[in-house]
């Protein structure tokens, strides 16, 4: 859905009717997000051939009413229809550090280690996914690879700038230590969780549409839990803390602890899934065991209130786990946190593909900082540098959505990839190839960006994408110079 358009189709789509008090205004969002569009990762100097254009679009940032919520209003509000109707939609949350460096920016806050002097601002995201329905069967084999799911795009974003580190003298008037200050804004940034529920709001009326919430460990926060199920929102949680377990709603009585609990259960079944590289980790396949039991979470201590003084929640805990990993390599061990009752080894299962899905907000963000470039944007103050990001933020995830359409419907008509007809020609001639099959297309777009297409490869990865169509849109300009050339000749 993301990426089904060429750039200004999809730019009116998603940035249209949006009330920012003036009608050139609004249409100046559409023609910079078509822009981002046709040429990601390009400054913003680059981005047009008129100096007029790229003025009128530094204008736009310095309005004071062209905030990110506003920007992003229609596009939200889309994807709010969208996961209302019938269907089982991923909520996946992350959050991340926009980083500018040292540069004195108005503005701006740390991040970072204190000690470097890194300034910006946390972006908290969360991206809406469609889990393919086929997957429900409980029959089904659904092989080493999480489900793909349809990117459909952002139900919420939230930008925060942390407060300035005061002075050792207004410190010490505060009579707080540093432990103490952490502290209290670590607890003011788990508040995104919180009010990321309030905003998204209520689940909708119609039952057959389900709303999943997937976080890492971050989200593990007992306010969070108990906001989803006042809001009527599933959830899937990686536990962080080993929380104390409670009889039931009305018991106070502590039975047990979190971890020792679960990791009691006996195996449900077996299962492999396709883990991808990280830091330090080559991608490898992992069999994976899973076990679950129905909990009650007793409330942690909070400030004015002690433990348990709050009523308990229900939920299930889950764990999947590596039980004979490769020599040399760290077993891998997910405790999660589900709303839903498992049963069976098939509904263990979908829960940890879900969780694994989870990946796909950090790719998101990744796929900002590396391929929009959000981070070397140069302009000031915050509030400018937030605008901008708010329009690159659904610019990225165009390639996240043909990545995930070229997994799920691979055979797909080459014209459902999203790219227009010349651009079809173009990568067409240029890498020698018949392309008819959305498949195709991805295969033929990765060989522009470096990958090989040997079978052992398998299918490319977002940034090979990327890069890919960049090199595209390089020939496709090309294209259109030699056609004026001729037409001048």
């Amino acid at each position: 859905m993301t990426a089904a358009l060429d750039p200004h189709l999809w730019a009116e789509q998603h940035f249209s009717d949006l009330d920012l008090g003036d009608l050139r205004r609004n249409q100046r969002v559409i023609t910079v997000a078509s822009a981002m569009a046709h040429k990601p990762g390009t400054p913003i100097p680059q981005l047009f051939d008129c100096w007029g254009d790229v003025k009128a679009t530094y204008g736009l940032f310095a309005r004071p009413e062209v905030t990110p919520d506003e920007l992003q209003a229609t596009h939200r509000d889309w994807v709010c229809q969208v996961i209302s109707q019938p269907g089982e939609f991923l909520l996946i949350e992350d959050t991340t550090e926009m980083n500018y460096g040292g540069q004195g920016r108005q503005g701006l806050g740390r991040v970072g280690a204190s000690k470097d002097g890194e300034m910006g601002f946390l972006l908290h995201s969360t991206l809406a996914a469609q889990w393919p329905a086929d997957c429900e069967s409980s029959e089904q084999v659904v092989g080493t690879r999480r489900p793909p799911v349809t990117v459909i795009g952002l139900a919420d974003q939230i930008y925060h700038v942390r407060t300035p580190r005061q002075s050792k003298k207004a410190a010490a008037a505060t009579q707080y230590s540093r432990r103490e200050r952490e502290r209290r804004q670590k607890e003011l940034e788990s508040d995104f969780w919180e009010a990321a529920t309030m905003r998204l709001g209520s689940a909708p009326a119609d039952e057959r549409a389900r709303g999943v919430r997937v976080c890492d460990r971050g989200g593990d926060i007992f306010e969070f839990i108990v906001a989803c199920r006042a809001e009527g929102h599933g959830f899937i949680v990686r536990a962080a803390y080993d929380r104390v377990l409670v009889g039931g709603p009305e018991e106070k009585k502590v039975v047990g602890h979190l971890f020792e609990t679960v990791r009691a259960q006996a195996s449900l079944g077996e299962f492999e899934l396709e883990l991808r590289s990280r830091p330090g980790q080559v991608q490898r396949t992992a069999r994976l065991s899973v076990s679950a039991v129905r909990v009650w979470l007793r409330s942690p201590q909070r400030p004015g209130h002690k433990a348990g003084y709050f009523p308990p929640v229900e939920c299930t805990a889950l764990r999947v786990w590596e039980a004979s990993p490769p020599k040399g390599v760290e077993s891998l061990e997910w405790i999660l946190l589900c709303e839903v009752e498992v049963e069976s080894f098939a509904d263990g299962r979908k829960c940890a593909q879900q969780y694994s899905t989870r990946w796909l907000g950090e790719e998101f963000h990744q796929a900002l900082k590396t391929g929009m470039r959000a981070e070397s944007l140069q302009l000031k103050p915050a509030e400018r540098l937030m605008a901008a990001t708010a329009i690159q933020s659904v610019v990225a995830l165009r390639l996240l959505g043909l990545r995930e359409a070229a997994r799920s419907e691979p055979e797909a008509e080459a014209a459902a990839s999203g790219l227009s007809e010349m651009e079809l020609a173009v990568l067409s001639a240029a890498t020698n190839r018949k392309l008819e099959t959305v498949r195709e297309v991805a295969l033929a777009l990765s060989k522009l960006g470096g990958h090989l297409n040997r079978r052992s490869d398998g299918m490319p990865g977002w940034l090979t994408l990327w890069r890919g169509y960049l090199q595209l849109q390089a020939l496709v300009e090309g294209v259109r110079i030699a056609h004026k050339v001729k037409e001048f000749g």
